[in-house]
């Protein structure tokens, strides 16, 4: 892929513009695995995609730095190539039935981007949208303008630098009311609570696991199966979304 454009728009995370052909197959929740140019870095890394125009031919990938696959990613600019692989994985299921009129969508820190797309196709159904997005502090956040344009958008910090102070679960447990599907993406821990906080509604989740391969090959990012932890998902393959009755987190 072509890289139109990159920008650090929060505390070490960039938003990385490509264009090439695989925009056309991808869906919310999908991911590629990107080729870092330096010879010594042979694996490739997980980007989850944030948002695509599949008539531009171009997507939105954000990520943070945090080793050198990334930090060499960091370094591309306009008119590099990327060795891409991808779209990837089973994303998030836009047709639940009942059709839902609310959902809320849960973000933590790297988790939020794939919920931007999935907000958009969302609200382009006519649901009503609600994010919720949970960072450590004010110079981590980053997207909520362009959120707000499909939904409502809450924000929490850890520090209480900005929004509400905690994490998400300290906002949603002061909703009046329940959603019709819950989309969340983020650390574990997160995603635990998110599941345990909504024992009743209809859940997916978007695990965050190391990945090597991104195939289902190499059962580098295995996920215990609910009822029986012996058996396990492929999240790169199996997932990465999952409903929250299947996973064993």
């Amino acid at each position: 892929m072509k890289v139109i454009q990159q920008t650090e728009i929060a505390d070490k995370v960039y938003e990385l513009i490509l264009s090439g052909e695989c925009v056309a197959d991808m869906s919310p929740g999908q991911f590629l695995m990107l080729k870092p140019s330096r010879s010594d870095l042979l694996m490739r890394r997980p980007i989850s995609i944030c948002s695509y125009d599949k008539t531009a031919k171009t997507c939105i990938l954000l990520y943070r730095v945090e080793g050198d696959g990334t930090k060499d990613f960091s370094s591309l600019s306009k008119g590099d190539s990327i060795d891409v692989l991808g779209p990837l994985g089973k994303g998030f299921d836009l047709n639940t039935t009942p059709a839902p009129k609310t959902a809320l969508l849960i973000g933590g820190g790297i988790g939020v981007p794939p919920m931007y797309q999935l907000g958009k196709e969302l609200a382009d159904k006519g649901v009503q949208v609600t994010f919720v997005n949970g960072f450590q502090s004010e110079k981590d956040s980053f997207y909520e303008k362009e959120m707000t344009e499909y939904g409502t958008v809450h924000i929490a910090t850890v520090d209480g630098s900005y929004g509400t102070q905690g994490f998400v679960t300290d906002i949603t447990k002061n909703f009046p009311e329940e959603p019709d599907v819950i989309y969340s993406c983020g650390p574990k821990a997160m995603l635990q609570a998110v599941k345990a906080s909504f024992p009743e509604t209809k859940t997916y989740l978007s695990l965050e696991e190391r990945m090597a391969c991104g195939i289902g090959a190499c059962y580098a990012c295995v996920c215990p199966k609910a009822g029986d932890t012996k058996k396990q998902f492929k999240v790169c393959e199996d997932g990465p979304v999952f409903r929250a009755d299947e996973v064993s987190l």
